[in-house]
């Protein structure tokens, strides 16, 4: 921080915009548009960083999504602060309300916004306002919307090789907020080892599933199950974090996304595709 209390001429800041297609990206210099999954499909956006330059796992985006751009910002990327944001899903800037701007791009966080609330809230990391499922726990959406096997599976391994965080997943698990998207901005220290504990656990439970069988939406496992484990870290290594709100570039149809929550609840009816 500068003598006049000015941070913003040393917050060394890049958040990835994990995308897999053309998209309007922010303007704020903070932003890197990143085409995830470039390994697979190498021309579908030229004009952006690649994701499988230098160490990277790009060829796996079909099971990890925007996990292999969090890999990517992890093993080549050295800035002080590093964060991973989507392509529809953005931090929103605390100073504006999404539904009273006609230009939703508009209220995208800045530099600014980052750094002042790492300030003045002292924290080490921002994540988005948690998810209320209210009416279930984490562990029984889960299992409500998508294969169990998963689940279990990612408590055997943590209980077998990293028993340290089984307890916080346990909390989690049992109750009805989380963290979700896979968003997060950070630190450097605290980002890198963040990633290089997920990694490893992802790894370790690959090895316990049988995803042969599965469709191309319930292949994407590995980057659900990611959404769960970054509480558990956070709580077990007592990383300061702060919430920060969100918001869409394209309207949310919420009703949709209501009506497949119930089903899955009360009809037994999975998760076929993404909201």
């Amino acid at each position: 921080m500068t003598s006049d209390g000015n941070m913003m001429e040393t917050f060394d800041i890049t958040v990835a915009v994990a995308t897999h297609r053309p998209y309007r990206m922010p303007e704020d210099p903070c932003y890197l548009p990143l085409h995830v999954g470039a390994a697979l499909h190498p021309k579908v956006c030229n004009n952006m960083q690649p994701d499988d330059s230098g160490d990277n796992i790009s060829d796996k985006n079909n099971a990890y999504s925007e996990l292999t751009g969090l890999y990517w910002l992890w093993k080549n990327c050295r800035s002080e602060y590093k964060g991973l944001v989507h392509y529809r899903r953005h931090f929103r800037s605390t100073d504006c309300q999404h539904f009273q701007s006609k230009d939703r791009f508009e209220c995208i966080a800045t530099t600014e916004d980052y750094s002042r609330l790492i300030v003045d809230r002292n924290a080490q990391v921002i994540v988005p306002k948690a998810r209320n499922y209210v009416i279930e726990t984490i562990e029984s959406h889960y299992c409500h919307t998508l294969p169990g096997e998963q689940l279990s599976a990612t408590r055997d391994v943590l209980s077998e090789k990293y028993s340290k965080y089984l307890g916080a997943f346990d909390d989690e698990m049992s109750g009805t907020k989380a963290h979700m998207f896979n968003m997060l901005v950070a630190e450097r220290e605290i980002f890198d080892s963040y990633c290089a504990w997920l990694f490893s656990v992802l790894g370790d439970i690959e090895t316990r599933v049988d995803s042969y069988s599965y469709d191309a939406f319930n292949a994407r496992w590995p980057g659900r199950i990611s959404e769960l484990l970054l509480d558990t870290w956070m709580a077990t290594e007592g990383v300061k974090w702060t919430e920060m709100p969100t918001v869409s570039p394209e309207p949310v149809n919420w009703l949709a996304k209501g009506r497949s929550f119930l089903a899955a609840k009360f009809l037994g009816k999975k998760y076929e595709r993404s909201f």
